[in-house]
């Protein structure tokens, strides 16, 4: 990265520590919610699709531990994608579901295919994903904990639905 922050103006010190400590902070939730994307596929608690979560939240809010919205740029000018995406943010700001943004669907789309059980056609909508919370003594995961909190502290700082980039392997 150079050192011109927003709107070309010259980072301090103290800027570019707070960013790479941001972009840290970023790379350590990609890679728990990589894990607990693998823990919530094993476990059966994952649903996949703007429908089919809308569904589930309309139905059973209380269970569902995290939200991810995922979307390239060319889903960027989807208008109708984004009214779901901002209503379904709407519902989980007001139910305290921890909401993430993935920046790199395609990455999104290989870790649920490849937990999917063998020979699964790829599902259409991978645009919205819920983990949910069937049984809370599977749920005492430091990963989950580790991303709650990434989701708490962005929330302080007005990052209401942080972006965060999953790794890439």
């Amino acid at each position: 990265r150079g050192g011109a922050g927003p709107a070309g103006c010259t980072m301090t010190l103290e800027e570019l520590a707070g960013e790479q400590q941001a972009m840290g902070r970023m790379e350590t939730a990609g890679s728990a919610l990589e894990e607990v994307l693998s823990k919530a596929l094993t476990h059966r608690s994952v649903t996949v699709g703007v429908y089919e979560a809308a569904k589930l939240l309309n139905v059973d809010p209380d269970n569902v531990v995290l939200c991810l919205l995922a979307a390239d740029e060319e889903d960027d000018r989807d208008v109708a994608l984004q009214i779901h995406f901002t209503l379904i943010q709407a519902f989980c700001c007001e139910n305290d579901i921890n909401i993430l943004r993935v920046s790199n669907p395609g990455r999104l789309a290989e870790l649920l295919l490849l937990g999917a059980s063998g020979g699964a056609e790829q599902p259409a909508d991978l645009h919205c994903v819920l983990v949910t919370n069937p049984h809370a003594s599977q749920w005492k995961d430091p990963a989950l904990s580790q991303l709650i909190c990434f989701c708490r502290e962005s929330r302080y700082m007005d990052q209401w639905v942080p972006v965060i980039n999953l790794p890439e392997r």
